[in-house]
């Protein structure tokens, strides 16, 4: 196991526990858990576009609406539904990380050199195993966010719910290759050194704050 990994699991294990905590117990606890992310992000975004004063400003009104979008789909469309978007975006970057580094194979894009077409197989892969699974595990109802013809997925699957699973799991991967674009504009590996292992915390987020605003405005219209 290379340095590296080493860092990012002990990381994520640290990480993990406190980020469910505040997660779980929502209300204040969880605004002012969004409040320090958003000042964190914002400070790396700020760092990293320079004088870029468009991409500056754009940027901040982006991560003000996308942590705005989490406050509410955490409060309006519960815990259930809120730690299910988390999930998949979580298991499409492992999905990427394992299928890249196993298998290899072809480049995706310049803009962010790691990646491989292995990779996104296994982003899309890994998301509608672990969706499958805690939908049994939850028995969550999705009626909120795709028409069903039953009240709950708990013991049947939907073509919708593999569309959804799909979907959250591409914007996550746009989400990643939209941060690694301005990554490479500024010409910096990471956005930050505050996650041993990881780098910044947009380098973690980058997935979430997109599909977080993207599964908002579907509930909303």
């Amino acid at each position: 196991m290379n340095n590296n990994l080493t860092k990012r699991l002990i990381s994520s294990l640290i990480i993990l526990p406190i980020t469910l905590l505040f997660i779980i117990n929502g209300s204040l606890f969880f605004m002012f858990f969004l409040s320090i992310l958003f000042l964190v992000t914002s400070y790396e975004w700020m760092k990293m576009t320079k004088r870029k004063i468009l991409y500056k400003s754009i940027g901040i009104i982006f991560l003000i609406f996308s942590f705005y979008s989490a406050f509410v789909l955490r409060t309006y469309a519960g815990l259930n539904f809120f730690l299910f978007i988390i999930l998949i975006s979580i298991f499409t970057d492992i999905g990427g990380y394992i299928f890249g580094n196993f298998f290899k194979g072809p480049k995706l894009t310049k803009i962010s050199p790691n990646k491989t077409y292995s990779g996104v197989i296994g982003s899309l892969l890994m998301p509608v195993f672990a969706g499958l699974l805690y939908i049994q595990y939850i028995k969550l109802p999705l009626g909120i966010l795709v028409p069903l013809k039953l009240d709950t997925l708990s013991n049947n699957f939907d073509l919708n719910f593999l569309i959804m699973i799909l979907s959250i799991s591409i914007i996550s991967q746009l989400g990643d290759l939209t941060i690694s674009y301005f990554k490479r504009l500024s010409k910096i590996k990471d956005t930050g050194k505050i996650l041993p292992g990881h780098g910044g915390l947009l380098d973690r987020l980058d997935g979430l704050i997109f599909v977080i605003p993207i599964s908002y405005l579907f509930i909303v219209s």
